[in-house]
């Protein structure tokens, strides 16, 4: 697997922040100070992170992702004010299950407190390059989503005891807002026919959705970080496609949506149009949070599956 960054450009650069980085939170705290800012800075590797991190945390905290808003986070390359913004952070939320393999090979020479967001969930296996590995897209999971909300809510609390009481108030209203949507999702799809209930997509990124969801799951590529819609993969998504009778393949708003249509005219399926999976959209797009990522990704799902 092609890495980001030559790994000595990235330690050289780690040096040198590393260097910076207690004077950098010296500065910080002395400014803080003399303004009467003391909200903490909480870094975030990417967009929907950063979204839980915000419902949770309110007006107590600033957070700021990484990852721009649009951007793949499997394939992001960090660069050196990225990498620096975390420096001066008083907490690093990130999702780990080899997500942010670019993050991972950093974080070891970081100062900062980190919390891994999907600590206690079970991951489900997927196969990259013939190795089964954590699929990492865990937060398209409601019932996950339950989990990193919790995990969120405990590190922040830890930097910031004092904004308890907030931080818990604010994770229990986001959770009321789960599952008041994860269960009417649950019904409609179990209400799909059997022969219905597949869900193919460009990235296996929707293991844990189908799973939640009951769906039978195929893809073209396991994840966007590895070669995507090669000759091999292509052939065997066609066949899958025709044995399952599969009515519909999608696409993710990261990716080129080329080899979903080729294998929507090979087999005949309808493309079902555009699933949002690894990044939020700016505001005024059509997922600028995360329960509305997932209102509009099954939306569409369903949408295509019922026709």
């Amino acid at each position: 697997m092609a890495l980001p960054l030559r790994a000595s450009a990235l330690a050289a650069a780690l040096l040198f922040l590393s260097a910076c980085s207690d004077s950098g939170r010296e500065d910080r705290s002395d400014a803080l100070a003399s303004e009467g800012e003391t909200r903490p800075t909480v870094v975030t590797t990417f967009s929907i992170v950063a979204d839980l991190a915000r419902n949770v945390a309110g007006e107590e905290a600033e957070i700021i992702s990484i990852v721009p808003i649009g951007a793949d986070v499997h394939t992001f390359q960090p660069t050196p004010p990225a990498i620096a913004s975390i420096q001066s952070a008083d907490l690093v939320l990130w999702n780990g299950l080899n997500l942010e393999i670019w993050f991972e090979r950093f974080l070891e020479g970081l100062d900062a407190p980190s919390a891994l967001v999907t600590e206690g969930i079970e991951p489900i296996s997927i196969a990259v390059e013939g190795a089964d590995v954590p699929n990492p897209h865990a937060w398209m999971s409601l019932s996950n989503a339950r989990i990193y909300i919790r995990n969120i809510r405990d590190a922040l609390i830890v930097i910031d005891p004092d904004s308890e009481a907030v931080y818990r108030s604010n994770a229990q209203s986001y959770l009321q807002e789960i599952e008041e949507l994860d269960a009417p999702l649950r019904e409609r799809f179990a209400t799909l026919p059997e022969k219905r209930r597949i869900l193919a997509t460009s990235e296996g990124a929707f293991s844990y959705l189908a799973r939640d969801f009951g769906l039978r799951e195929f893809y073209i590529w396991p994840m966007n970080a590895d070669a995507q819609g090669t000759p091999g993969q292509m052939r065997k998504m066609i066949a899958d496609m025709r044995r399952s009778g599969a009515p519909a393949v999608f696409s993710e708003s990261t990716v080129s949506d080329k080899p979903a249509r080729q294998v929507a005219r090979e087999t005949g399926a309808a493309y079902g149009g555009i699933l949002y999976v690894d990044s939020l959209s700016e505001p005024d797009g059509p997922v600028p949070t995360y329960l509305d990522l997932m209102k509009v990704t099954t939306g569409t799902i369903e949408k295509a599956l019922t026709q």
